[in-house]
């Protein structure tokens, strides 16, 4: 900063003015530091700053995985509408596993974060506890449940697998399975399991019976095994005729398997997936699915962020965006009821 006020001619306190608040200093002064400071390749120490102004600049983002890009497009999103505040993000992956979120949780709250958003509602109890006494605003997203640690924005994804059953059993069908994750080992989808449950309760409700459910241990669940669950499903049932997979990458490995085994899709059997995932929309025939919108879940955020971090208006603890059925080419008619 030194070297920063030399080149520029003007005291330290001028160009520290400068970097913080620009608005304060004179038009003219302020190109002359920016000048200096492009000049000198200068990068303020905002973690120095922070010690006493206790702003770090940063919103932690918790993911579970950076290959999904659903979950890339709600960071997107909520890096746009942070920037306007001129915050940025600090990301962090879990992996999908309670214990590596409560070591990343540690980690970013060693960085001063001014907000926390995490990916869920299932943390370990430290991992809470931690949260809790943070001190900062903290946002759980891609989920709605009554109880959030603070503020919660998303979904029910029991809700999304109720709606799931409801409409496969509108079409008619009655053999009725479903494609999920394993409700145990290390690495869990626990919004996986959740829309899984719904199903199975949705089924229920429609007078229908729920032994179908084909689960997979392994986490994240893709193309592959979409197509080994699948498998199993087909020769535990050969007379089935509808499946829900709780996402549209599970879906896809489905459909491949189907075609493996030449099992019409919807002629033999409908196919229903979660996500809306572009890679559903480009299948033939195109994925029937359950869209959220990822982008508004990052921008609800962003607003729920600066309104907590104001002081004039403290935002809602709870922000259900819904969901919504596409209904496409891999889903039909039972020909029961044609």
């Amino acid at each position: 900063m030194r070297d920063v006020s030399r080149l520029a001619g003007v005291s330290t306190m001028t160009v520290s003015r400068v970097l913080a608040d620009p608005d304060l200093v004179a038009e003219e002064t302020r190109t002359r530091v920016l000048d200096a400071v492009a000049q000198l390749r200068y990068v303020p120490d905002r973690m120095a700053g922070s010690l006493s102004s206790r702003r770090s600049g940063f919103v932690a983002l918790i993911l579970p995985t950076l290959m999904n890009s659903n979950f890339a497009d709600t960071a997107q999103a909520l890096t746009e509408g942070l920037r306007k505040a001129g915050y940025q993000l600090l990301i962090g992956v879990t992996l999908y596993r309670q214990d590596e979120e409560e070591r990343v949780v540690q980690s970013v709250l060693t960085r001063r974060p001014e907000a926390i958003v995490l990916t869920g509602m299932a943390h370990a109890r430290e991992t809470t506890a931690m949260l809790i006494e943070a001190g900062v605003p903290v946002v759980e997203i891609w989920d709605v449940q009554d109880r959030p640690v603070d503020h919660v924005v998303g979904f029910s994804n029991v809700e999304v697998g109720r709606a799931a059953a409801r409409h496969l059993a509108g079409l008619g069908h009655r053999r009725i399975g479903a494609l999920g994750p394993a409700a145990d080992g290390e690495a869990r989808d626990v919004r996986g399991e959740e829309r899984l449950a719904g199903f199975a309760g949705g089924l229920r409700e429609c007078g229908l019976p729920d032994d179908l459910i084909q689960r997979h241990p392994r986490v994240p669940l893709s193309f592959t095994e979409g197509g080994e669950a699948m498998g199993r499903l087909l020769e535990r049932a050969p007379d089935l005729d509808a499946v829900f997979a709780v996402s549209d990458l599970l879906a896809v490995g489905a459909l491949m398997e189907c075609q493996r085994r030449s099992v019409a899709v919807p002629e033999d059997l409908s196919l229903m997936g979660f996500g809306d995932f572009e890679i559903g929309r480009q299948t033939v025939p195109p994925l029937t699915t359950v869209r959220v919108d990822a982008r508004a879940i990052g921008l609800r955020t962003a607003e729920v962020i600066l309104d907590a971090l104001g002081a004039d208006r403290p935002p809602a603890p709870v922000h259900d965006l819904g969901f919504e059925i596409l209904s496409r080419g891999s889903t039909r008619p039972s020909r029961r009821t044609v």
